[in-house]
Parts: C-alpha cells; sequence; structure tokens
C-alpha cells in the first residue's frame, strides 16, 4: 500500500534522507524510532507531500499510485492523514468548522468530539490556548473526521500528561483497527482481526509510550538519516535503553 524506493530528500542544498527503502503493507503499523534530528519527521513531511521536502531521488508510491510528485491536497484525497507534533494555532477558524470540512458531515461532528472528550472545545479556534494534550486529541479528531487510510503520527505522546496518554493511545488504535472490536459477542481472533484491517500507520515515538496502547507490527530505526534496522519494536527500544541507537543500529545491521 505504501511502498518508499531509494529515496533520497533534500531541504535547501542540505540532504536529510538517504537510501530510505519502506514497506507498509495493508493493515500494518510500523513504529518509528530515532535521536533527535535524525530524520523522522522529515519522513512524514515528505509522505505528505510538503514541498520544501525535495525528493532527489527514488520514488513513493501509495495504491498503486507514483505520488512522488504530487502536491499534498491530492496525497490526502488518495487517504493519507497525518497528526503533528506542533501543529499551527489557526485563528478564526473554529474546531467544528475544521471537523465538518474534513468529515463532510455536520450530523457527525459531536459524535466524533465526543469520543475524544472534546465537545467542549468545539467553539475554539484551531489549536488556541490549547495544551499539549489537548492538542493532541484535536489532532485525531481530525484524523477520525478525515478517516485517511494510512496515517502519520509524529510523537503521539509528547507533551501528553498521563492523564491523556490513555485516550491517545486507545484512540489510535481504534483508528488503526487495532482495538479488538467483538464479533457476534466473542472476541475475534488475531488472525481475524488482521485479514480485516485496511488501516495503515506509521509512529514516531521516543518513548515507547505508545506501544502500551498500539500493537507495531514492526519497529525502524531512522539513524544519521538512513533507515538502518527492522526488528521487533519492543527489541529496539530495550536496545536503545540500554546501549543508545548507534550500538543498537550497529548490532541490528
Amino acid at each position: 500500500m505504501l511502498l518508499i524506493e531509494d529515496l533520497k530528500v533534500e531541504v535547501g542544498d542540505k540532504v536529510i534522507l538517504t537510501r530510505i527503502d519502506l514497506e507498509i503493507g495493508m493493515g500494518e503499523t510500523h513504529m518509528l524510532f530515532g535521536p533527535n534530528g535524525s530524520g523522522k519527521t522529515s519522513l512524514l513531511m515528505t509522505i505528505m507531500g510538503y514541498p520544501q521536502y525535495k525528493v532527489t531521488k527514488g520514488k513513493i508510491f501509495f495504491k498503486g499510485v507514483d505520488i512522488t510528485d504530487l502536491p499534498i491536497n491530492e496525497r490526502a484525497g488518495l487517504g493519507i492523514g497525518i497528526s503533528y507534533q506542533r501543529p499551527p494555532t489557526i485563528n478564526g477558524l473554529k474546531i467544528r468548522q475544521m471537523i465538518q470540512i474534513c468529515a463532510g458531515d455536520e450530523a457527525e461532528v459531536e459524535d466524533l468530539a465526543r469520543r475524544v472528550n472534546f465537545v467542549d472545545f468545539l467553539e475554539r479556534d484551531v489549536n488556541a490556548g490549547f495544551s499539549g494534550g489537548e492538542i493532541k486529541r484535536s489532532e485525531l479528531l481530525q484524523l477520525m473526521a478525515q478517516a485517511p487510510d494510512l496515517m502519520l503520527f509524529d510523537e503521539p505522546e509528547s507533551g501528553v500528561d498521563l492523564e491523556n496518554i490513555a485516550l491517545v493511545g486507545k484512540t489510535i488504535a481504534s483508528l488503526l483497527q487495532k482495538d479488538g472490536d467483538p464479533l457476534e459477542g466473542e472476541q475475534k481472533s488475531k488472525m481475524q482481526l488482521k485479514r480485516e484491517r485496511t488501516k495503515m500507520g506509521l509512529i514516531i515515538t521516543h518513548t515507547g509510550y505508545i506501544l502500551d496502547y498500539v500493537t507495531a507490527d514492526k519497529g525502524q530505526v531512522l539513524y544519521d538519516g538512513k533507515l538502518s534496522c527492522i526488528s521487533n519494536p519492543r527489541e529496539i527500544l530495550t536496545c536503545v535503553g540500554e546501549s543508545g541507537y548507534e550500538e543498537c543500529v550497529r548490532c541490528m545491521a
């Protein structure tokens, strides 16, 4: 569903990503680890199509379509959405209006907002005076309304207190169809759930807290602008915690 081949990306005259090969299949969720400044957010922004991230080599395919040169709005139309780590404040635009735009149905707004305890914020300007946890819930509400097939999450735990982290984690799990919906009153088997999932996720995490709520299929490390290894995400987290990223990349290479 998402295929990236030999990608090289520059911002200005600086190479920030090189030799990026990544494949996320239908229903899969991948965790992306890496130190600050390693290019993780840049990769998400490149997939989303921000023009300052110039692809100088390689291709990006989504649903079999070459999206390497498509603008952001066309990528969103194909079913790619993003939850930003630090989204801008949009004065004059109410949350209610934003959700109506994303959902295309005014009747759904309050029901969606209720799922993330956000009904009281619907008449507020987007992100105006929001706390870290409120910003994350606002971002998740917009993704719920958009209902994309591929969701990109940039550090969903950052700035979120303990009271909100469970809500954020469980909402992401639901968006990615990993919350174990019941089947005719009985719990679906893991195999049944995997076959029925269509949503894909790529989640940047530093702390790994999100793994307490979202089961990832694969973990990968982005180090010095390069994807260095693929492994079980909890094994990567343990390795990084014990030995640091450089040693983790060396031993898993």
